[in-house]
C-alpha cells in the first residue's frame, strides 16, 4: 500500500504466565515501537495496539505451579508487563487485556457470526484424555515428539522447535503434562475452522500477492505450510479457562486461546476509541488502512493463515498488509527459556540498570534477529554500549555542548556559509526512512549512528580547540561550532524513535521543543538558529563497568547451576549384595605421582599411583574435573583387585573412587586430611 490514510500496528500479546523478556522485546515491541514512533515522526495517523493474553493453557499451568488461581496469575502479570512495558518506553495507544469485558464480547459476538453463516464445521472425534487428571489435554497440556522435526518437547498445538502447528493427536509418543501419564483416546465435539477451503486463496493473497514485500523467512513458512496441505482447524477447547463458547449445547467448552486472542487486537482498538471518543472502525475496515502484524516466528502460522482465513470468514476486515516477524534471540548461546528462568527480564533489568533502557533497545536493535537466530550476550552489551553508544553518540554531543558553552557561553553562533554540512543532514531521514519502511532497523539504527560518526569525524577535521587559539580564524570557529549544532539538533530529532530516552535529553540540553520534525531535517537548511541558548550538558550515557556486567553472568551462572541440579537424576540404589561380597572388595589408599592427558579424549587421564607395595597405572575419568597438574600428590582410594582393561590403549590396573555431586562435579574419596595420618597401602574398611 503505497500511501494509506492510516496505519494500524498490532504487536503480539503476551501471555500472562510469567514476564517480559529480551526475546520478546527484539522479537517484536521494540521494532514495533521503533515504526509506529516514526510513523508518528512523519505526520501519519497511526495506532500501536498490544494487550495481555490472559487464557489458553500456559495460564493454568502456571496457576497449578503457584498453587493459585488463573485469574490471580493473569492478574500479577498484567500488571508487571503493563508496567514494565510502560518504563521501558514502548509507546502503545491502548494496553489492554484479554479478560476485559470488552474483548469477552467481541470475541463472542466474532464466533457467533462465523457460527450464524455457516463458516464452522461440527465434528466429534477421539481426543487426548487423561484419565487420572479427568482432563482433555489440549496444547500444553500434552507433550511429545514433533512429528515434523523430531522435538521430542512440542507441544500439542505447536512445536517451538521448528515452529511448526499441529494437533494434539498429531504427536508421536504423547505424554499428559499433568501427570505423566500415556493419554488414551476419548470422544468429544468441536467447532472446526475449515482451513483447507481457504487454501486457494491464500496461496494467491501471500505467496503470489506478497512475495515481493514479505520478509523470506514468514513467506517460506507460510509457503511451506501450505504446500504440506490445510486442515480443518479446532476453534474450540474442551478447558475450564477461557471465553465460553456462545451457542447452546456448547458443554462448558471454552474459545481456543488462537482463535480469542487477534481479536483482541480488535477489541483493545475498541477500547481506545471509547476512551478517546473516536470511531474503531476504520482502523480495521477501511481499505485505505495499512494493518501491520509485528510478531515472532513462532507466531507466523497464526497471524499469516489462520486469523486472515477468521478475517476472511467474517468478511468486513481488511487483512494485515504485512507481517514482518522476525526470528529467536538467544542468551549467552542457549535458547531462552521462561521454564528455566534463562532469561534477561525486562523488570529486573530496569531495576539493575536504572535509566538506561535506550542502552538495552539500542543494543537489542543493532544485534537484532530479522533474518536468523542472534545472540545476546553481556558482554557484546557492555561492548556497545561502551564503544558506540558512550564513545560515539555520547562523546560528539559533549563535545559540541562543552565547546559551545566554552567559547560562547551556550549562545548558538553564526555560520558564514563556507562550511555546509547541513545539506548532507537532509539526506539522512529518507535513507533512514527507506530502511524503516522496509522494516530493516538494524540498518536504519546503522545509519543513525552514521550520523553521529559524521559529527565526531567533522569535529576531528576541523579542530576547533586549535583554531580557537587564532583571533584571525574567529569567524571559522564559530561556523564549525554552528555546523556541528546543526547535527547535534539533527541526531536530537531523527534519533527519537529508537532511542527515546536520549531523545527527550538530548532535546532539553540543546533547549528544543517538539516543534522541529523529521521532514524538516529533510528540507531545512538550519534546524537551530543563532543567538539560541543552549542548556548545560549531561551525559547521555554514562560507561558500564566490568563489575556490573560480572553481576549479570552470576546471575545466570546460579540459574544454570540450579536448573542443573533440577535436572540431576540421582542413580537408583543398585540391588543388594552379600556381606561376603562386599569383602571381597580390596580397597587401599595410594598417592598419586604422576598425570598425564590421553590424547584425543576428553575425561581420561593416565595415572601412575603409589599403593605402598607397588606403583601402577590406572586410567581414570576425571580430566574434566581435574587437570594433571592439579592431582599429582592427592591421596586417593584405590579399588585395587579389579581386574585390569585396557582403555584405548593403556591398560588400566584399578579404579580411583570418587563421589559426583548433583552438579556434576567429582570429588576424592580420599580427603586431603588423610595425608599425613595414612600410609600408602593401607586398607579401608
Amino acid at each position: 500500500m503505497n500511501n494509506p490514510k492510516r496505519y494500524t500496528i498490532t504487536a503480539a500479546l503476551p501471555y500472562t504466565n510469567g514476564p517480559v523478556h529480551i526475546g520478546h522485546l527484539a522479537g517484536v515491541y521494540v521494532p514495533g515501537d521503533i515504526y509506529t514512533r516514526y510513523l508518528r515522526a512523519i505526520g501519519k495517523d497511526v495506532i500501536y495496539i498490544c494487550g495481555s493474553d490472559e487464557h489458553g493453557v500456559p495460564i493454568t499451568i502456571r496457576a497449578k505451579k503457584e498453587g493459585v488461581t488463573p485469574q490471580q496469575i493473569v492478574d500479577k502479570y498484567h500488571e508487571v508487563i503493563k508496567n514494565s512495558f510502560q518504563e521501558f518506553g514502548i509507546s502503545f495507544d491502548n494496553y489492554s487485556r484479554t479478560s476485559a469485558e470488552i474483548h469477552h464480547k467481541t470475541a463472542s459476538d466474532f464466533f457467533k457470526k462465523l457460527y450464524k453463516n455457516g463458516k464452522f464445521i461440527e465434528e466429534t472425534n477421539e481426543q487426548l484424555y487423561d484419565a487420572d487428571a479427568k482432563q482433555f489435554l489440549a496444547d500444553r497440556f500434552v507433550i511429545g515428539t514433533c512429528p515434523k522435526c523430531g522435538n521430542e518437547e512440542s507441544y500439542g498445538d505447536q512445536c517451538e522447535n521448528c515452529g511448526t502447528s499441529h494437533n494434539a493427536t498429531d504427536l508421536i509418543n504423547p505424554k499428559s503434562a499433568i501427570t505423566g501419564n500415556v493419554p488414551s483416546l476419548k470422544e468429544t465435539k468441536h467447532w472446526y475452522l475449515p482451513l483447507n477451503e481457504y487454501e486457494k486463496w491464500l496461496k494467491e493473497w501471500i505467496v503470489v500477492g506478497h512475495k515481493n514485500d514479505w520478509k523470506p523467512n514468514v513467506l517460506g513458512q507460510v509457503g511451506s505450510w501450505i504446500e504440506d496441505g490445510l486442515r480443518p482447524r479446532a476453534v474450540t477447547r474442551d478447558l475450564d479457562w477461557g471465553i465460553k463458547v456462545p451457542v447452546k449445547d456448547a458443554g462448558g467448552k471454552v474459545l481456543y486461546v488462537w482463535f480469542d486472542a487477534p481479536i483482541g487486537y480488535i477489541s483493545a482498538t475498541k477500547e481506545w476509541a471509547e476512551k478517546k471518543g473516536e470511531d474503531w472502525q476504520p482502523y480495521w475496515k477501511d481499505k485505505d488502512t495499512k494493518l501491520v502484524h509485528f510478531i515472532g516466528k513462532d507466531n507466523i502460522v497464526f497471524h499469516c493463515i489462520i486469523f486472515p482465513a477468521m478475517l476472511k470468514a467474517e468478511g468486513s476486515f481488511i487483512l494485515p498488509d504485512n507481517v514482518p516477524a522476525n526470528e529467536f534471540l538467544n542468551l549467552e548461546d542457549n535458547k531462552i527459556s521462561t521454564s528455566k528462568n534463562w532469561a534477561v527480564w525486562l523488570h529486573e533489568y530496569l531495576e539493575d540498570f536504572p535509566n538506561q533502557q535506550d542502552v538495552l533497545r539500542y543494543v537489542l536493535t543493532a544485534n537484532a534477529p530479522e533474518s536468523k537466530d542472534n545472540n545476546f550476550t553481556w558482554k557484546d552489551f557492555q561492548a556497545r554500549n561502551n564503544n558506540e553508544l558512550v564513545a560515539i553518540f555520547g562523546n560528539f554531543i559533549n563535545r559540541v555542548v562543552v565547546l559551545t558553552h566554552k567559547y560562547y557561553d551556550g549562545i548558538v553562533p553564526s555560520s558564514n556559509g563556507k562550511i555546509d554540512q547541513v545539506s548532507l543532514i537532509n539526506n539522512f531521514p529518507k535513507d533512514i526512512s527507506d530502511s524503516i519502511e522496509k522494516y530493516r532497523f538494524r540498518e536504519a539504527l546503522g545509519k543513525l549512528m552514521n550520523l553521529a560518526r559524521q559529527g565526531n569525524g567533522f569535529l576531528q577535521e576541523q579542530e576547533p580547540w586549535k583554531k580557537i587559539k587564532d583571533a584571525s580564524k574567529k569567524e571559522e570557529v564559530e561556523t564549525i561550532m554552528n555546523q556541528a549544532l546543526q547535527i547535534a539538533t539533527a541526531l536530537a530529532v531523527l534519533c527519537e524513535p529508537f532511542l527515546p530516552f536520549t531523545s527527550k535529553k538530548l532535546k532539553n540540553i540543546l533547549n528544543l521543543d517538539d516543534s522541529l520534525t523529521w521532514n524538516d531535517i529533510a528540507t531545512k537548511k538550519e534546524f537551530i538558529a543563532p543567538n539560541h541558548q543552549i542548556n548545560k550538558g549531561e551525559l547521555l550515557f554514562a560507561k558500564i563497568e566490568d563489575d556490573e556486567i560480572q553481576k549479570q553472568l552470576d546471575k545466570l551462572q546460579a540459574t544454570k547451576t540450579a536448573n542443573e541440579i533440577e535436572n540431576k537424576v540421582m542413580e537408583p540404589v543398585k540391588e543388594t549384595i552379600s556381606f561376603e561380597d562386599f569383602t571381597k572388595l580390596d580397597i587401599r589408599i595410594g598417592t598419586i605421582l604422576s598425570a598425564e592427558k590421553i590424547a584425543k579424549t576428553k575425561k581420561l587421564l593416565k595415572l601412575q599411583v603409589d599403593l605402598g607395595f607397588e606403583i601402577r597405572t590406572i586410567v581414570s575419568g576425571i580430566a574434566e574435573s581435574f587437570t594433571a597438574e592439579e592431582v599429582i600428590g592427592k591421596k586417593v582410594s584405590v579399588l585395587i583387585n579389579l581386574a585390569p582393561r585396557k582403555i584405548r590403549g593403556v591398560e588400566s590396573n584399578g579404579m580411583i573412587l570418587m563421589t559426583e555431586n548433583t552438579s556434576g562435579k567429582l570429588s576424592f574419596v580420599a580427603p586431603d586430611s588423610v595425608k599425613n595420618e595414612v600410609k600408602n597401602g593401607e586398607s579401608v574398611s
